[in-house]
């Protein structure tokens, strides 16, 4: 992806800090998955992965004792390998690195410094703070005990294991407190952050991403809005309203999500209190026709961004692509060649349509209560690149059919997806036969 910006390209090293369970290998993932998606190459390296693929699983909590000196030197070795590896990846083209494991101490914490100014790459520590035993409890339950470090060990043993661990490394912690580090506190996964001299365009990109995240599970669904009259000629872009078919599909959506809200609600909840209802769906559209008339059976409040506005077909607007291919052959056949980066005349790429969604994910982020996103195939090939993390330039061939909802629910690693296709039914109802941004 090309560069908005010249200093861009130049390569930063974050090092994650904190006690297990705090949360930081799904820190690391979503920085990597945000930054991946804007087009920065990242990549993390997860000093477990490293200790499980040379070492092996199943090491007791004793093996992580600070007074274990054979270990520790062990698991110090593991740490310099992988930050070997790091500055390798890095001198090879590499944006941005993130260092996982705890970096626990001052000690490790100088080490990460030396090595990575030595290489000239500034160091950004991340620090993650949590003192509320719920969110503890839960990471470690539904995260640490998928572990390859327990596979087969009975869940209560596991448990009481893993919290040995983390007394282990709790007596031997020591909190980043020096002013002339550059780093970022995330306290209780983003009830408080703290910033001690963060400079440059990429650190100074995630504080937004850092401040707005949360763990409060919610669905997220993706819907194209209902068939169009310019769906039913193949035509490209424009303000059309929907057509007799795409007026079902909105009444079908609307039973849908309520039903859908009302089901997830009760299940995420507690009995007789649910943790949402129906009214607390957050709906979006984009400001064009189609979508707002798709959202009126469900709520008359929904918001409409600009943000999601389908791609800009610029002088193409209005055509077929049979009409392109015939009257601007040099557009079809550029265009063919490389959907995600080639601008139309006068109008928007893929890559340009990620750069203006970037506003809409940190508001995503910070929602608490169910979103239902009305847009257009190539905006929601976007947002659902970066909550699924798939490649950037795959955007132009993920299917998102007209009148299917895409239901994302967003966990510590990711998020789960079903697809719900909803009346009436669109024969071939995705990019095969209909116009395709």
């Amino acid at each position: 992806m090309h560069s908005l910006h010249p200093r861009d390209l130049s390569p930063h090293v974050l090092a994650m800090v904190g006690l297990p369970a705090r949360g930081k290998t799904s820190i690391a993932r979503k920085i990597t998955r945000y930054l991946s998606w804007l087009g920065h190459p990242t990549r993390v390296f997860n000093v477990g992965s490293y200790r499980r693929s040379l070492l092996g699983a199943h090491h007791p909590a004793n093996f992580f004792a600070p007074e274990n000196r054979e270990a520790r030197r062990t698991l110090d070795e593991m740490a310099m390998a992988a930050l070997d590896d790091l500055l390798a990846w890095l001198g090879g083209g590499g944006e941005v690195a993130i260092f996982d494991a705890t970096n626990s101490t001052r000690a490790r914490r100088q080490i990460i410094s030396e090595r990575c100014r030595n290489q000239g790459y500034p160091v950004v520590f991340i620090e993650s703070i949590c003192g509320d035993e719920a969110i503890i409890e839960t990471n470690v339950r539904e995260t640490k005990l998928r572990s390859p470090d327990y596979e087969g060990v009975d869940a209560r043993e596991a448990v009481r294991d893993f919290r040995a661990r983390i007394a282990h490394y709790t007596r031997a912690y020591e909190p980043v407190t020096d002013l002339e580090s550059s780093y970022i506190k995330i306290i209780d996964v983003g009830r408080q952050v703290m910033l001690n001299r963060i400079h440059g365009y990429v650190p100074a990109r995630l504080v937004p991403l850092l401040m707005n995240m949360h763990v409060a599970p919610r669905p997220i669904w993706l819907t194209r809005h209902g068939e169009s009259l310019f769906n039913q000629q193949g035509l490209l872009g424009g303000d059309p309203d929907l057509s007799p078919r795409g007026e079902v599909y909105a009444r079908s959506l609307a039973a849908f999500v309520r039903g859908r809200a009302r089901e997830l609600g009760e299940a995420s909840g507690i009995p007789g209190e649910p943790a949402w209802i129906p009214d607390d769906v957050v709906v979006w559209t984009s400001s064009l026709r189609r979508t707002i008339q798709t959202s009126r059976p469900l709520t008359q409040r929904s918001t409409a961004w600009r943000a999601l506005d389908e791609i800009d077909a610029g002088v193409c607007e209005g055509m077929t692509y049979e009409e392109i291919q015939l009257k601007m052959p040099q557009v079809f056949e550029a265009r063919a060649a490389d959907k995600f980066r080639y601008r139309y005349p006068r109008g928007e790429s893929y890559e340009d349509v990620i750069q203006r969604l970037d506003p809409m994910i940190i508001e995503l982020e910070r929602q608490r209560s169910p979103v239902l996103v009305i847009a257009h195939q190539a905006v929601l090939r976007a947002l659902y690149a970066y909550l699924m993390d798939k490649p950037p330039h795959t955007c132009p061939s993920l299917p998102i059919p007209l009148h299917t909802v895409i239901e994302l629910v967003p966990t510590a690693y990711g998020c789960e997806e079903r697809r719900f296709q909803l009346a009436p039914e669109i024969p071939g109802g995705d990019e095969s036969t209909i116009a395709h941004p």
